[in-house]
């Protein structure tokens, strides 16, 4: 997979450059064709699943989806280097015009809500914690289990390994912006390299926490989406501080489409394929009627299909 990835990372990178020498005649159709497109490494467990069942569809096609981070993705899509691209933001106003700049026009889309989650190994049972709590573990204010949550009364006293993805992460973006209001994150946390290793480190370090998005832990094969990856827990997660239980919430997709859970971030799907290829096509489909049912199957909320919300009570 890691061969792959850096396998389409050069190609986009040689077709950038032969691109700035010369015009290249497309020859895609919205259902043909060869395309490449970036997405952010959070969100590829669902866009694999929606390149199969498009190529399925069609057969003619063949997408390859790039995962990668948030930086590198709008460096590749400002450098005109890729037609489509699925971020856990949109571009700013400067972004916009470097775009503009480039004869080119930027559609912007919101085609999913998805989560972050909190994850800790299976052997630790202090399953609650507060934005609160939280805030003080990322600024380094809070190092030690059995402060996180006085009224769990936890006589864990091992310090907390916080990991996350990669530095360039939206991740990391979104745990600076929106959770610690623009406060450096304490030297203490550990970056790794993608989701992958931050799910192993967790299943194998009993005091580890780890933050996740929440299409990386989904479980597929549970149609109720009230399950996760069964090698790791969950954490339940209250806006009040401190934690109780009838007042947290796991990032169930009802939970995160009625806003009970705190932690939840828009996908958006940024498209300058104006002609009408197949990163059109793509973009079209996950958009669609399938593409947003998709999405829901994976446990997050999709931006257009309506949601049957069902009564269900967590399990601390």
């Amino acid at each position: 997979m890691k061969k792959q990835i850096l396998a389409s990372m050069a190609f986009l990178i040689l077709f950038s450059a032969s691109c700035t020498k010369s015009k290249i005649r497309r020859t895609d159709t919205e259902t043909s064709g060869s395309a490449f497109f970036t997405c952010d490494e959070n969100f590829s467990k669902v866009i694999n699943e929606e390149v199969t069942i498009y190529q399925s569809k069609y057969n003619e096609a063949r997408l390859t989806p790039v995962f990668t981070d948030e930086v590198n993705i709008v460096k590749l899509m400002l450098q005109d280097s890729i037609r489509l691209a699925f971020t856990y933001r949109e571009l700013t106003p400067a972004e916009k015009n470097i775009i503009k700049e480039k004869q080119r026009t930027l559609r912007s889309l919101k085609v999913a809500t998805d989560g972050v989650a909190i994850i800790i190994n299976k052997a630790n049972n202090d399953s609650l914690i507060s934005i609160q709590a939280l805030k003080k573990i990322l600024a380094g204010k809070i190092t030690k289990w059995n402060e996180v949550n006085p009224v769990s009364k936890s006589k864990n006293s091992d310090l907390i390994r916080v990991v996350f993805d990669n530095p360039n992460s939206s991740t990391v973006r979104y745990l600076k912006d929106s959770i610690g209001g623009g406060v450096p994150l304490a030297s203490t946390l550990r970056s790794l390299k993608n989701s992958d290793e931050v799910l192993d480190f967790v299943s194998r370090t009993p005091n580890a926490m780890g933050i996740i998005g929440v299409s990386r832990i989904s479980n597929s094969k549970d149609t109720t989406n009230l399950t996760f990856d069964d090698k790791i827990r969950v954490m339940s997660v209250s806006m009040n501080d401190p934690a109780f239980a009838d007042e947290s919430y796991k990032p169930y997709a009802a939970y995160l489409a009625l806003g009970y859970y705190p932690l939840v971030r828009n996908v958006y799907m940024l498209l300058t394929d104006v002609r009408g290829g197949l990163p059109a096509g793509f973009a079209s489909f996950v958009g669609g009627d399938t593409g947003q049912r998709i999405i829901l199957k994976a446990g997050l909320v999709p931006a257009t299909k309506p949601m049957r919300l069902i009564s269900l009570k967590d399990n601390f």
